[in-house]
C-alpha cells in the first residue's frame, strides 16, 4: 500500500489544496468524458502526475492490485446473459471503459498520497471546508489514512498465522468466515484502543495544523484543474 514518503519531486513541493483541486477536476473529466479518445489523453495526465510523484505507475498498480481485480471483472460479469449466447462481448466495452476511468483516478490518487503528508492533508481539507463539518472531515480523512495501513498489516498476519497453522487446508468458505470473524475482532480492539489513545491525548478537534501556501509552482496545476472542470460541462 502506497503511503506518504518523503521527497524533493515537484509533486512534494506542491500546496496540497491545489493537488486536491486537481485530483476532483480530473475525477469530473474522467467521468464526464468515457470515451477512448478523452481516456487516452487522461492517461498521458496521469501518467504525468505519478511522474510529477516520482512513482513508478507499474508500483501505483500494484497497490491498488485488490481495485484492480473487482475493475477487471466488472465487464466480463456485465457480459453475462441468462440465455443464448451466455455471453455478449459487445457488452463488455461500456463496462471496460467505466473501469479504465476508475483505474485513472486510482493512479492520480497514488500520486497525491505518495507525496502528501497527512497533516497536510488535513489542513488543507479544514482550510477549505469552513467550520466543523470541515473539521469532522479532516479527523476522518487523518483516521483513515493512519488507520488503514494498521488495519491490513492485521489482517496480513491472521492470514499467515492461519497458513501456519495449516489453515490454508479449510475450505474456502471456511477460511474466508475464519479471516473474516478474527479481522472484524481486531478492528474493534484497534477502535478502543484508538478511542482510549485520543482521549489520553486530549484529542483537540482543531489542532495547530501546519502552515500551508501557494507558491509559482501551484499556478500551472490550478490552472489545469480548472481546464478539466471546464472541460467536463463542455
Amino acid at each position: 500500500m502506497l503511503s506518504y514518503e518523503p521527497d524533493d519531486a515537484l509533486a512534494h513541493r506542491l500546496d496540497p489544496r491545489s493537488k486536491l483541486a486537481f485530483q476532483a477536476a480530473f475525477a469530473i473529466t474522467a467521468l464526464a468524458h468515457p470515451t477512448p479518445r478523452a481516456l487516452a489523453a487522461l492517461t498521458a495526465v496521469a501518467l504525468a502526475a505519478l511522474a510529477a510523484a516520482r512513482t513508478a505507475p507499474l508500483r501505483a498498480l500494484y497497490a491498488s492490485r485488490f481495485a484492480l481485480l473487482l475493475l477487471a471483472v466488472a465487464p466480463l460479469v456485465s457480459a453475462l446473459t441468462l440465455g443464448p449466447p451466455w455471453f455478449d462481448s459487445a457488452a463488455t466495452v461500456a463496462p471496460a471503459l467505466s473501469s479504465y476511468r476508475v483505474l485513472l483516478i486510482l493512479l492520480v490518487s497514488a500520486a497525491y498520497v505518495r507525496s502528501t503528508p497527512i497533516r497536510d492533508s488535513r489542513a488543507a481539507i479544514q482550510r477549505t471546508v469552513p467550520g466543523r463539518p470541515g473539521q469532522l472531515l479532516g479527523v476522518g480523512v487523518a483516521l483513515v489514512f493512519r488507520f488503514l495501513p494498521v488495519l491490513r498489516g492485521d489482517l496480513r498476519t491472521i492470514r499467515e498465522a492461519s497458513a501456519a497453522r495449516l489453515g490454508t487446508e479449510r475450505g474456502a468458505l471456511e477460511r474466508v468466515t475464519h479471516l473474516g470473524v478474527l479481522a472484524l475482532r481486531r478492528v474493534f480492539v484497534r477502535a478502543d484502543r484508538l478511542s482510549l489513545a485520543l482521549q489520553a491525548r486530549c484529542f483537540a478537534w482543531n489542532p495547530t495544523l501546519p502552515a500551508l501556501s501557494f507558491s509559482r509552482l501551484d499556478v500551472p496545476v490550478l490552472g489545469l484543474a480548472v481546464v478539466l472542470a471546464l472541460s467536463a460541462v463542455v
